[in-house]
């Protein structure tokens, strides 16, 4: 069984970081893609999807500090849903989010502040930005 999902979009606003009672950062953000073609009649159609994005540890820091509304990101991760129960109508809710696994930045480096690595580097081999050590994290 395979459940991964593969995005390349925009982000649709800033992404929010809060932490667990554990302490662990956690990111959510939406992420927009587009899908164009041509109808029967010949003309062109667009259609815009909104994907709710997770990201957890490092990665969530990395997102807060980085990211925000406007830029394209190359985003690999896993589809999860939620359910819960409303507290006001009782009624059952769901929510699908991708859960983060590695996310890229996307297009020229001068559209990220602080220098942050990014690349428009092909989808085929993203960077996880989670395995690149920050200066504190250098043991020399």
């Amino acid at each position: 069984m395979v459940n991964k999902v593969i995005l390349v979009g925009n982000l649709g606003r800033d992404p929010e970081v809060r932490s667990t009672p554990s302490g662990q950062p956690v990111a959510t953000f939406s992420l927009a893609t587009n899908r164009k073609w041509k109808d029967q009649s010949g003309n062109r159609q667009e259609e815009t999807e909104w994907h709710n994005v997770v990201c957890w540890g490092r990665q969530a820091e990395i997102a807060g500090q980085y990211l925000t509304k406007g830029k394209q990101i190359y985003v690999e991760g896993r589809l999860q849903t939620r359910s819960w129960e409303d507290k006001q109508s009782g009624e059952k809710k769901y929510r699908t989010e991708v859960i983060c696994q590695n996310f890229q930045m996307l297009g020229a480096r001068g559209g990220y502040d602080g220098g942050a690595q990014s690349s428009a580097s092909s989808p085929e081999s993203p960077g996880d930005l989670q395995a690149q050590p920050e200066d504190d994290d250098i043991p020399f």
